[in-house]
C-alpha cells in the first residue's frame, strides 16, 4: 500500500517538526477520564505531550492527578472518580480536519508492558451529534502490552436500526514486537471498502457494504485521534514498575486521490 505520487496527493499533515505543545491549529487534547473505563487521566500538559526531536511523544505517567471535573452526586466514573494514579494524552481533529476517504499513514514507535493500550483511530465527525456506535468508528490500530506481538485493526457500526454494536475486524501476529521499532500504521478507505496495512502490508479489508444501514457511517466524514490509554475494558491490569512509557509518532500523513 506503498503511496504512488501520481496517484494521491498529501491533503494534510503533522511532520512533528518543531517544538513544544502539539499545532493547536491542527490537534485538540481531550482532558479527563473519558471512555472505557481506563485509568489514566487526559491532561495538556508537556509532561503528557510533547513534540521535540522531531517526533511527537505522548508520555504515560505513574503519579496522583486531582479530577478536576470531581463531582460525587453525578453517577459516572468520569465525574464520580476523585482523583486519578495515571495521566497520559489524547489529541484528536475534530472540528480542524476530516476525512471521507482516503489514505492515511502514521509512522510510530509502541509503548510496551502491561497495561498500555495506545491507538490510532477515527470516530464519525456527527458524534456528539448521535450516539455512538451510528457515528461510526475507525480503529486503525490497536495494541494492548499484555499482547505484544499482536496489532488490531477493527470497524465498529450500528446493527441496523438498534443500538447493538457490530464489530468486524482482523489482527496480525508479529515475529517482532512493535515495540521495539518505528513501525507505519496505514488506512486505504474508498466508497467500496477500508484496507488496514502494517509497513504496507494489506493485513485487513472491511466491505462498507457490510455495515448496510439507512445511514451507513462509513460513507460520512470521520477525525482522527491519537491516544495513549491504560488499563480499562481491554489493556486490563497495569504493571507499575514500566512507567514512564513513550508512544511515539515520526509522523501522520493523509492523502486524498488526486483529482476528487
Amino acid at each position: 500500500m506503498a503511496i504512488n505520487a501520481q496517484e494521491y496527493e498529501l491533503i494534510w499533515n503533522d511532520e512533528f517538526d518543531y517544538r513544544g505543545k502539539p499545532d493547536k491549529e491542527k490537534w485538540t487534547h481531550e482532558t479527563g477520564f473519558i471512555r472505557n473505563l481506563e485509568e489514566q487521566y487526559y491532561t495538556k500538559r508537556k509532561k503528557n505531550a510533547i513534540v521535540k526531536d522531531n517526533v511527537l511523544k505522548i508520555i504515560a505517567r505513574k503519579e496522583e492527578y486531582r479530577n478536576r471535573k470531581f463531582d460525587p452526586d453525578i453517577q459516572n466514573y468520569r465525574y464520580n472518580t476523585k482523583k486519578a494514579y495515571y495521566t497520559s494524552a489524547s489529541l484528536h481533529t475534530h472540528k480542524k480536519f476530516d476525512l471521507n476517504f482516503g489514505k492515511i499513514e502514521v509512522r510510530a514507535k509502541l509503548p510496551q508492558g502491561k497495561g498500555v493500550w495506545p491507538a490510532i483511530w477515527m470516530l464519525g465527525s456527527n458524534f456528539h451529534d448521535i450516539e455512538w456506535p451510528y457515528s461510526g468508528e475507525i480503529d486503525i490500530l490497536e495494541f494492548v502490552g499484555k499482547d505484544p506481538y499482536t496489532i488490531h485493526a477493527t470497524v465498529h457500526y450500528p446493527r441496523g436500526k438498534s443500538a447493538n454494536i457490530k464489530s468486524e475486524g482482523g489482527q496480525l501476529e508479529l515475529e517482532t514486537s512493535p515495540t521495539k521499532a518505528f513501525h507505519i500504521y496505514g488506512m486505504n478507505w474508498d466508497s467500496e471498502k477500508i484496507e488496514f496495512s502494517f509497513d504496507n502490508h494489506v493485513y485487513y479489508t472491511f466491505k462498507i457494504d457490510e455495515a448496510d444501514t439507512e445511514n451507513n457511517p462509513f460513507k460520512k466524514p470521520f477525525f482522527l485521534i491519537l491516544n495513549f490509554a491504560l488499563g480499562g475494558k481491554w489493556a486490563g491490569e497495569i504493571d507499575d514498575s514500566i512507567f514512564p512509557q513513550e508512544y511515539v509518532i515520526d509522523y501522520v500523513r493523509i492523502y486524498k486521490k488526486a483529482g476528487l
